[in-house]
């Protein structure tokens, strides 16, 4: 699955607009976050407010849980001893969707005009 990107320009996120665009329950990020001691701002009704680096703790979390099959205590580790080797095969998982989607497309506005 290829998570969409969040913008730059935007400097907070919510819970919900993060769980959305992750296409997972806010409830599952709330036990993430509580899993890994993650710490997001809070609003002063204690509303989580998620930077571009909590999303992309958490994006490594989903590649690392979700679509390779860790469990919790091995993401965990995986993170702590090889971070950056997990970083870059997230990076490669993510390029390689978009050009199976772009791939996909093709073939279907081919197979539209034959």
């Amino acid at each position: 699955m290829s998570i969409p990107e969040f913008s730059d320009t935007k400097l907070y996120y919510s819970i919900g607009e993060v769980a959305d665009r992750m296409g997972v329950n806010a409830s599952l990020i709330r036990f993430w976050e509580k899993e890994f001691g993650l710490q997001p701002t809070k609003n002063k009704k204690g509303n989580r407010l998620f930077t571009t680096a909590d999303i992309a703790e958490l994006e490594l979390i989903y590649h690392l849980v979700k679509e390779r099959g860790f469990t919790l205590e091995g993401a965990r580790q995986k993170m702590k001893s090889d971070r950056q080797a997990a970083e870059r095969e997230k990076e490669v998982v993510e390029r390689l969707n978009k050009v199976r989607g772009f791939l996909l497309e093709l073939k279907t506005n081919l197979d539209r005009n034959s």
